[in-house]
């Protein structure tokens, strides 16, 4: 049965609403016809030249992607320019973009819920409760099955991710206990504060910058805190791939959906001192 790009994006509106997007967000269809029937689909986080080049080369007919190409504003796509380049090789090819963000990290199989899964956090709930109907929220924060250390959950999460140059690194002792976890896929740092996050023995998130995770492990010596591991952001949201992918194909068996294995991790290579 012939499948319109309207149809999956339908399915795309139902599986990650756009009500469950923040403000600041640019989710939805960046080009292609709605109308023009497909069959190939190709998920990636990143809509960058390796991925694009990927999609178009195994014929795909749209690639989601996790992250918006056009996040913020431009004023030109001339093809001198990467985001034109890339955007103009997508036309050219007939196949759609669409991007699925801030929309696919609150809903119950969202990026976050997906990382909690993997490290079999029990009785998983949300940092930030969503506040539109059909959304779960921001985050999740549970109990592992049986106590652990920092160190040793730090090794599992090495084993879990796929492996980038930065690698994962902790603040705190390893052999620190460890019960409660918070986990935030991509850039969490503004939960820091949060009292789910300041409740829990550690938090699991991504660009972690210097002064956000300095000052949170300063206050915690005073009044108590997580201990911090930080991860790659592409990292730590290219395991919902394969759980969008699983929800496509069931919405769509007619389709062809492949997931997108290159590592779109911007560094390529660290020197330990």
């Amino acid at each position: 049965m012939p499948v319109l790009l309207a149809d999956l994006l339908a399915t795309v509106e139902r599986l990650w609403p756009v009500s469950g997007a923040e403000p600041w967000d640019a989710p939805g269809l960046v080009t292609g016809d709605p109308a023009r029937e497909v069959s190939r689909v190709a998920l990636a986080v990143d809509a960058v030249a390796a991925t694009v080049d990927e999609a178009v080369g195994a014929g795909a007919d749209v690639l989601i992607a996790h992250h918006p190409l056009l996040l913020r504003g431009v004023t030109s796509i001339a093809e001198d320019r990467y985001k034109g380049a890339l955007l103009a090789r997508l036309i050219r090819a007939d196949c759609a973009l669409i991007a699925a963000h801030t929309n696919a990290d609150v809903v119950e199989t969202g990026t976050s819920a997906v990382l909690a899964d993997r490290l079999g956090l029990v009785d998983a709930t949300p940092i930030v409760p969503g506040a539109t109907d059909g959304t779960r929220g921001l985050g999740r924060v549970g109990r592992l099955p049986e106590p652990t250390t920092l160190g040793r959950l730090a090794r599992r999460l090495a084993e879990v991710l796929p492996p980038t140059a930065s690698g994962v690194r902790a603040a705190g002792g390893y052999d620190d206990p460890v019960s409660t976890v918070a986990v935030c896929g991509g850039a969490g740092d503004s939960l820091l504060s949060h009292p789910a996050v300041q409740r829990a023995d550690v938090y699991v998130t991504a660009d972690l910058r210097h002064h956000p995770a300095s000052e949170a492990r300063e206050q915690a010596v005073l009044g108590g805190g997580p201990a911090l591991i930080d991860v790659s952001h592409w990292a730590s949201e290219w395991l919902w791939l394969d759980a969008a992918a699983g929800e496509l194909r069931a919405a769509h068996p007619d389709l062809e959906v492949a997931v997108s294995d290159l590592r779109t991790d911007p560094w390529d290579f660290q020197v330990l001192q």
